[in-house]
């Protein structure tokens, strides 16, 4: 039987919980392909991507079928 909540969404979540934590001002951390300010803070460790490379990376990387 199906169920029309829509509570069953929350089943398959799609967050990557590997993200950095958003910064909540400047410094930002550059992004490593273009270079440009990141949302995220300076101080993480790690690869950083601007909101369009991120975009981009999500594209290049996802399935198609």
């Amino acid at each position: 039987m199906s169920d029309d909540s829509g509570d069953s969404d929350r089943e398959y979540c799609l967050i990557d919980a590997t993200r950095p934590p958003r910064a909540e001002g400047p410094p930002y951390a550059d992004c490593v392909l273009c270079r440009k300010p990141t949302e995220y803070p300076e101080s993480y460790r790690g690869i950083t991507m601007c909101p369009v490379c991120e975009w981009q990376e999500a594209q290049r990387t996802a399935c198609s079928g």
